[in-house]
């Protein structure tokens, strides 16, 4: 295997999934700025149409339900006959429902891991081979903070992104004697619709899309394995890692963290999108839309 070397974007194929708006929207933006040529898959065919229209630069739309391993190969196929080999493969669907966890239905907990768990797993499994054969290629799983951290009022939300996280970390001990590479993103709240009603905490900022875009775009040029947003989220961390159960509580309390999604349960903002959700499809399964 040849040295791996700094991956210049241009003319890189990249596909993402749940990039009709949010994080993906603007992940894809900030790839064609970079001369990358991208494939948006969303559930949400017309508005998936409608962003790459605005995006341009031959941005192309495709219908994906990233539960259906179906739906994924064939967003995978059809990516690649109409752009290209797929370089960089961007898992980036993913819901948020906030609810107390004995609270929630049954199908709010299995629509999360087949979304954002099973979307990965299925994005993963349709590419890699492919990867593998021609011996080139970079996976990016948008995960989470709550991938690390606990957070009351989404108990199985950080369940499916801790799942996420280590799902990462095991493929990139399998795939590390080869030209494959893996990385796992970890944003904290990201003012998208998917935090929508949701508070700000004390000592950590929420993002812009744009700001996690960034990162993925850092993370495709280093092939930098965990991608902290912001890199500082990974110093509290390690530091919170050390200290007893009962001072990370604390802090918790006085940060208002073990609040922040609880607090939110009434928002108006919070029902508009939890209703949204609800309603993407009759079926129990969801839909792989990113928010």
């Amino acid at each position: 295997m040849s040295p791996r070397t700094h991956l210049v974007i241009a003319g890189q194929v990249v596909a993402i999934t749940g990039a009709a708006r949010g994080i993906g929207k603007a992940t894809a933006k900030a790839l064609i700025s970079k001369g990358a040529k991208v494939s948006i898959g969303d559930v949400d065919v017309a508005l998936a149409q409608q962003t790459a229209d605005e995006l341009g630069a031959g941005t192309i739309a495709l219908p994906l339900d990233v539960t259906d391993r179906a739906s994924m190969d064939e967003f995978v196929a059809k990516t690649e006959e109409q752009l290209g080999p797929i370089d960089v493969f961007i898992n980036n669907a993913g819901i948020m429902p906030t609810t107390w966890f004995l609270e929630e239905d049954e199908a709010s907990i299995q629509r999360q891991f087949s979304i954002n768990v099973m979307g990965p797993i299925n994005g993963m499994r349709a590419v890699i081979p492919r990867m593998l054969e021609r011996g080139r290629g970079h996976v990016i799983n948008v995960a989470s903070s709550a991938g690390k951290f606990p957070v009351p009022g989404i108990a199985t939300y950080c369940g499916t992104k801790h799942a996420v996280v280590g799902i990462t970390g095991a493929m990139r001990g399998e795939l590390k004697d080869t030209p494959v590479d893996v990385s796992v993103v970890m944003p904290v709240i990201v003012r998208t619709e998917l935090t929508d009603g949701v508070p700000d905490t004390r000592g950590v900022k929420a993002l812009q899309p744009e700001d996690v875009a960034d990162s993925i775009v850092e993370a495709i040029e280093t092939r930098r394995y965990e991608v902290w947003c912001p890199k500082s989220t990974q110093t509290i961390y390690k530091t919170t890692a050390l200290m007893p159960l009962r001072l990370n509580d604390a802090i918790a309390k006085v940060t208002k963290g073990d609040r922040l999604m609880l607090d939110a349960l009434g928002a108006p903002e919070r029902q508009k999108y939890l209703e949204r959700i609800s309603q993407d499809t009759p079926a129990m399964l969801g839909t792989g839309k990113e928010d």
